[in-house]
């Protein structure tokens, strides 16, 4: 069994003196970091699909989207490559963007004056109890 472990060990995760084989840095970590933060985001919108059984993007999607894609571009103007800064460089737009739009939407709901839940902007009546809302006057 000391095979397994030397094999593990000594070949996939401490590799010439090094953690998995990596000259670990900064710039390195920064990249890795991005890397982790954006994929991370697939996991999430997974977990929150499948926690409602219906397709769900979650506002922590958009955030890791955002952090990551920054930490990339940070790393790829460090590295000067051209490949990834043009990939980074206005990836965090529509990123931006949808975290706003959010906002704005969220901030639209109103509150059942009967159950006291939030209503989605523009109903009539409320979801939960069934009570008549307000009418919004701008």
């Amino acid at each position: 069994m000391d095979w397994l472990t030397n094999l593990v060990w000594h070949d996939l995760i401490w590799h010439n003196g090094k953690l998995l084989g990596i000259d670990w840095g900064f710039w390195k970590v920064i990249g890795w970091l991005g890397n982790l933060v954006f994929c991370a985001r697939f996991y999430i919108q997974w977990y929150a699909t499948e926690k409602k059984k219906r397709v769900v993007v979650p506002t922590a999607f958009w955030w890791l989207s955002l952090a990551g894609s920054l930490l990339m571009l940070a790393y790829s103007l460090h590295k000067r490559d051209s490949v990834f800064i043009f990939a980074y460089a206005v990836a965090w737009i529509p990123y931006t963007r949808n975290l706003i739009i959010h906002r704005r939407h969220k901030e639209a709901h109103t509150d059942c004056s009967g159950c006291g839940k939030s209503c989605p902007p523009q109903s009539n009546f409320c979801p939960n109890c069934g009570a008549r809302l307000a009418a919004i006057t701008s």
